[in-house]
């Protein structure tokens, strides 16, 4: 397996040579946010992933969340759209930098139990109180405060 290498505002990042959509999940239990530790570069995210074809952009949050945690969810609201040109994730094994193009939902879990899987290696409820120690990528902690925020969505801003 390869790594993913994300790269924030860094002028001596690789060239974006895709686009794809990806959706993810914000799943909050009482004061724990259900989380992963990724197994392509140790860091703590939000469960989500890439967009297939043939299926919408929602179920892939609900597809991926399954795929990556064991615990199934509905869907009911939207943290944000996050499509940063200056955010950039090369994936190693086959040489793509991907600029991001994300949109994470809301869920709320509706069976299964956290279980590691090959994206995972960790699957936790993790307590609010507990997230800021966490090794993360920016992306993933702008997301999880926005969420935590409980604001109206999160729209890039169009200027860039």
């Amino acid at each position: 397996m390869g790594q993913r290498i994300d790269y924030h505002n860094d002028p001596n990042a690789p060239a974006a040579n895709s686009v794809r959509p990806s959706a993810g999940a914000f799943v909050r239990r009482g004061d724990d946010v259900l989380l992963i530790c990724r197994s392509d570069n140790g860091n703590w995210s939000m469960p989500g992933g890439a967009h297939d074809p043939g299926e919408s952009l929602s179920r892939t949050a609900v597809r991926e969340t399954l795929e990556e945690t064991g615990v199934s969810i509905d869907l009911v609201g939207l943290v944000g759209i996050f499509t940063d040109p200056a955010h950039v994730i090369h994936y190693t094994s086959n040489d793509e930098v991907r600029q991001e193009f994300t949109v994470i939902y809301r869920g709320v879990q509706t069976g299964g139990e956290p279980t590691p899987s090959s994206e995972s290696t960790r699957v936790e409820w993790v307590p609010i109180a507990s997230i800021s120690d966490l090794k993360m990528d920016p992306s993933q902690r702008k997301r999880i405060d926005w969420a935590l925020a409980d604001q109206e969505p999160y729209i890039d801003s169009w200027t860039r």
